[in-house]
């Protein structure tokens, strides 16, 4: 499968090491299957260049855990916020839906244990559904690889950050709408 990671530098050889272990998906190599959507990833950074890097992905032979928005998908999100030990660690890849509230600048509030269970996942389960790839071992690693990079013009971070900007208009819009019922 061809998959995208953006970013300030080209990664012909990312580190599954490197990143926050209390991600969504737990520690990792983030990708996105979409090449559209992983500019959306990238902050513009004064005197810093983006790039969208492309990888193909081989399965074969991984350990690949699906997971769907369901409540199943909100504890493991949950738990690994909240710095558990992540219970998928031995799968190789990861591929599930991004929890909007990363995405929409209302991180952490809807697993934050502020709000009943019931209506956290109701809420993350608002707005468009994106998919994230998270590879996990080494395994996994060794079945990427890098195909090229293309350096984002700030024409075109400028066109993706109005993109996602609407987007989340359109989100908190939803969620304004869904705290009121």
């Amino acid at each position: 499968m061809l998959v995208y990671h953006t970013g300030h530098h080209e990664l012909p050889e990312p580190d599954i090491r490197i990143g926050r272990k209390n991600a969504d998906f737990g520690q990792g190599f983030y990708l996105s299957a979409s090449d559209e959507f992983a500019g959306k990833w990238v902050r513009e950074q004064k005197e810093q260049a983006a790039f969208v890097n492309r990888y193909e992905l081989t399965l074969d032979g991984l350990s690949v855990r699906r997971l769907e928005r369901n409540e199943d998908w909100f504890d493991y999100i949950f738990r690994n916020r909240a710095g558990y030990a992540d219970r998928c660690a031995e799968d190789d890849v990861i591929i599930g839906p991004i929890a909007n509230d990363t995405l929409y600048n209302t991180f952490g509030i809807f697993t934050s244990g502020l709000l009943p269970r019931e209506q956290a996942l109701s809420l993350l389960m608002l707005g468009p559904k994106y998919e994230q790839i998270v590879i996990k071992t080494d395994k996994a690693r060794s079945q990427l690889r890098f195909l090229s990079s293309r350096r984002l013009s700030t024409a075109e971070l400028r066109e993706m950050r109005e993109a996602l900007l609407q987007e989340e208009e359109a989100y908190q819009r939803m969620l304004g709408e869904a705290f009121e019922t």
